[in-house]
């Protein structure tokens, strides 16, 4: 089968405004404003990943105020008890498209079933009460339920009533009816579930177009490594190499190979589609947006080698505890290590690390002090402060520029 050889760099840049496009990234308002916005950008990009880490504004928030402007933490609640989405397992806890739910029934029957282990051991018995005691009192949190369990540190060591109603929701017989703060509310599935959402089993082959279907959609390229990525089934992968091969021979796919040798699918013609124009605007990204999740597919399509350093101990850190890539145009320029004080209502900019000459003219300096303004509303921040720039050479001047936002 052809394989189309990426050398050009013009090619390259092209590909990396597909990819970008097809993320909501290039676009001032790609799916409109606010609530409804916000909607149709998980609708189009497939899930929001989940985290605890509040460092600054959490990650689920922060993915959608990059896509959709006048967006609020809140909406994102909202949309739960709208039934817009549902929470459950990606490759990580995430929200995820109500009308995508028949494809969570995989891994909740695994569990189920014993395939895969959540817990190391289920407490049958407590979970029967539990679920007796939701279908007659309503929606419970972890917390209201008593334990005389001494909770001692660690997941590993959750009292028992919180790990069976963890099991549950894993299962499948619980859903997350909402979210207070981080706690969450949890009910029985057949009563959040809307009753027009499709409930039936996916077989594999579905489950299989079902994933390639969006991340073309969403990614606009995809590597056979991508589309499985962090899903351990093997019927699952196999599944997906038979579609692609099948998708091949009949031409509705093709191949193209990077210089670093990685090879790339894409629905055939979309090369010869016409792009966005780029603008002169700068994106401080979550970790954990989507468009950064898969760290091999970025650094061969970006050349941007990127780690989250929270989990790395402090004396190997490089960048900083909880760095932000910083995408300007159609390249990632840097990071930065940032955190919000939120009694203080002050952004502090631990560091600013930039790559090679990305700041060499006003361009990205005026572009990274509009989105620290943005970002600044996002967090709740009424000033910023920032004490280090890599190269050393550019601090004075960004300091300079960053003065009259406090």
């Amino acid at each position: 089968m052809t394989i189309i050889k990426i050398k050009r760099k013009q090619d390259l840049a092209r590909l990396r405004r597909l990819a970008l496009s097809a993320q909501g990234l290039l676009q001032t308002k790609p799916y409109g404003n606010s609530l409804v916005g916000a909607r149709k950008a998980i609708n189009h990009i497939g899930y929001v990943q989940i985290d605890t880490i509040s460092v600054v504004e959490r990650a689920h928030h922060h993915v959608l105020h990059s896509r959709v402007p006048k967006f609020k933490p809140s909406m994102t609640n909202q949309m739960l008890l709208d039934g817009d989405i549902f929470e459950y397992w990606t490759h990580a806890a995430a929200f995820i498209p109500i009308n995508d739910f028949r494809f969570s029934l995989p891994y909740k029957h695994a569990i189920k079933s014993g395939q895969v282990r959540w817990h190391k051991a289920k407490d049958r018995k407590l979970m029967d009460e539990l679920m007796a005691r939701i279908r007659i009192d309503g929606p419970i949190r972890s917390r209201d339920i008593e334990s005389n369990t001494t909770k001692r540190a660690g997941w590993w060591d959750w009292k028992p009533a919180k790990k069976a109603l963890e099991q549950l929701y894993m299962e499948g017989d619980l859903m997350v009816y909402s979210r207070e703060g981080f706690q969450k509310v949890y009910d029985l599935t057949e009563r959040v579930l809307p009753s027009h959402i499709n409930s039936q089993m996916p077989s594999i082959e579905e489950f299989a177009l079902h994933i390639l279907e969006r991340q073309l959609s969403c990614h606009g390229l995809v590597s056979l490594k991508g589309l499985t990525y962090l899903r351990r089934n093997p019927e699952l992968r196999m599944a997906m190499k038979t579609l692609i091969n099948e998708r091949l021979a009949q031409a509705t796919l093709e191949q193209i190979q990077l210089s670093s040798g990685e090879i790339f699918l894409l629905e055939t013609g979309t090369l010869e589609q016409p792009l966005p124009r780029l603008s002169n605007r700068l994106l401080i990204l979550s970790p954990f947006d989507n468009s950064v999740i898969q760290r091999d597919r970025l650094k061969s399509l970006f050349h941007y080698d990127y780690q989250i350093e929270c989990y790395v101990p402090a004396a190997k850190r490089q960048h900083g505890y909880f760095c932000l890539p910083l995408l300007y145009r159609d390249e990632f320029i840097g990071r930065m290590d940032c955190k919000a004080h939120r009694k203080t209502n002050h952004l502090e900019i631990k560091a600013l690390h930039i790559e090679q000459h990305s700041f060499d003219d006003e361009g990205p300096i005026t572009a990274f002090i509009k989105a620290i303004t943005q970002f600044c509303l996002f967090q709740q921040c009424d000033t910023v402060s920032l004490t280090k720039v890599y190269p050393h050479n550019l601090t004075r001047h960004i300091q300079n520029a960053l003065k009259h936002l406090g």
